[in-house]
């Protein structure tokens, strides 16, 4: 696609000040783009990622130290490609404007809703899922008609470059530009005046990039993070659910934002979870340290994080079991860490406080249903939630009495992958939301357009006040009161 001629000079790829002047100019230009525009550009994208599946695959498993290709396949290039064709498919009922009903005081008029893109969307994603969790917003901005700026994250330098060169090729970057850079070029980007901006990350830099947006009143999506509970009912099936529990927390290694940071265990049933939990990872990843399905952490520093989380909780008295039924002989994958199980954590222990990121698994012991609602609630509010059991009533009050951001019942995860569902977190676990629909809404600004008919009664209400004024209030206070 050609850019238009009276755009500013091409802008250096690495120079966001420049990229998004040129974004602001060609949106000046054309700020409603038409479906067959955005389906092009939702199409482009598609294009990159079927295409480029070993390409991916390869980087990711390079900036990991190895990554499951099916992990990758599954979690990260099906699902942006599962979102954008979602989009494509109902873009033509989403742009089209919505009717309002208009309340009997003021018709004859009529109403209506009219989307309309922002304007040029900032998205900063993170390194856990470097490529779904770059490319998700962008598909919902693009499909809102917006120009995107991406900054994925330095430490995944080859899916980083490997995004920014496959985007360059497919795309003006005047309609979708990626920059690769550290925490310097984060900020300047955060700082830019975007129309709207799209952070997935943890809690403590959100708070600084809302603080940089904040300077421009530039609105912002913020996708954090928190300790999400797994609270297994009294009645729970642990052959059933164990199983679910542990794929949900050691997918990626546990380096996803909504995986189960800790498990809440009914106080009787500890010794029967610790050895449900025990059988599920020898059938799932049997002999984690060398097994090619399961992950490997990030980097050193993140590594040496989860040691000392197990270190403290173990110092303070904590019991530790390690899963792992086979350890590495001889050379194995870089940075494993085996599944293991924090048995007996109190609040004073780091793993309690802050959100774990890896495969280490907290058990907490509770009494009562009101025990383990009130330890939830004492906690800041989850991006996630899951909940194991068969009791209709019980759920229903564990939904009625806790906040998350999502809800799995009976599975964990799953809640993610449904692009008819809001995705999104409450209170220091994110604001706003994106996927499907709601994803167009977040990246729109829903216009609201009233016309008002020839013969109108609201002149009734013009001055000169007098008599006719205070019969018509009366009257609107009497209908809608």
């Amino acid at each position: 696609m050609n850019a238009p001629t009276d755009l500013p000079a091409a802008a250096r790829d690495d120079d966001p000040t420049a990229l998004f002047h040129r974004q602001r100019a060609a949106f000046v230009i054309d700020p409603v783009p038409d479906l067959s525009v955005r389906r092009d550009r939702l199409s482009r994208l598609v294009q990159i990622v079927d295409e480029h599946e070993r390409d991916f695959i390869a980087a990711v498993d390079e900036d990991f130290g190895h990554r499951s290709a099916h992990e990758t396949r599954l979690a990260e290039l099906y699902i942006v490609a599962a979102e954008a064709r979602h989009a494509m498919r109902h873009l033509p009922r989403w742009m089209r404007p919505r009717r309002v009903r208009t309340p009997w005081h003021l018709l004859p008029a009529s109403a209506s809703i009219v989307s309309q893109p922002r304007g040029v969307v900032g998205v900063i994603s993170p390194w856990n899922y470097p490529i779904q969790l770059a490319l998700a917003p962008v598909v919902a901005a693009l499909a809102a008609g917006n120009r995107v700026m991406l900054k994925p994250s330095e430490f995944t330098p080859a899916t980083s470059g490997l995004l920014a060169q496959l985007v360059a090729g497919r795309f003006s970057n005047d309609e979708f530009a990626v920059v690769t850079g550290g925490a310097a070029l984060g900020e300047a980007f955060a700082s830019l005046p975007f129309d709207h901006l799209f952070f997935t990350g943890s809690t403590a830099v959100g708070r600084r990039v809302a603080v940089a947006a904040a300077a421009n009143l530039t609105p912002v999506t913020l996708e954090l993070g928190g300790k999400s509970p797994a609270l297994l009912a009294g009645d729970a099936d642990l052959k059933h659910a164990v199983p679910r529990l542990v794929v949900g927390k050691l997918l990626n290694a546990g380096q996803t934002c909504i995986a189960p940071d800790y498990a809440l265990v009914p106080q009787a049933r500890i010794d029967a979870f610790i050895a449900e939990v025990t059988a599920s990872v020898r059938a799932l990843y049997p002999e984690p340290s060398v097994n090619p399905d399961y992950s490997s952490i990030i980097n050193a520093h993140h590594h040496a994080r989860l040691t000392a989380l197990i270190d403290d909780a173990r110092s303070k008295g904590a019991r530790i079991v390690t899963l792992d039924d086979a350890p590495a002989r001889g050379r194995g994958y870089p940075r494993r860490l085996a599944p293991t199980l924090i048995v007996g954590v109190t609040d004073d222990m780091a793993i309690m406080r802050e959100e774990i990121f890896g495969p280490l698994l907290p058990v907490e012991a509770y009494s009562t249903l009101d025990d383990a609602i009130a330890r939830i609630n004492a906690r800041p509010h989850p991006l996630a939630l899951y909940w194991f059991g068969n009791d209709r009533t019980e759920r229903a009050r564990v939904l009625r009495e806790t906040q998350a951001g999502g809800v799995t019942i009976n599975d964990t995860l799953w809640h993610f992958a449904h692009e008819g569902l809001p995705f999104g977190g409450v209170g220091e676990s994110g604001s706003g939301s994106y996927h499907g629909v709601y994803g167009f809404a977040t990246f729109s600004n829903a216009k609201p357009v009233f016309v008002q008919a020839r013969y109108a009664p609201a002149r009734l209400l013009y001055p000169p006040y007098g008599r006719m004024f205070e019969r018509v209030l009366a009257l609107l206070r009497k209908r809608n009161g």
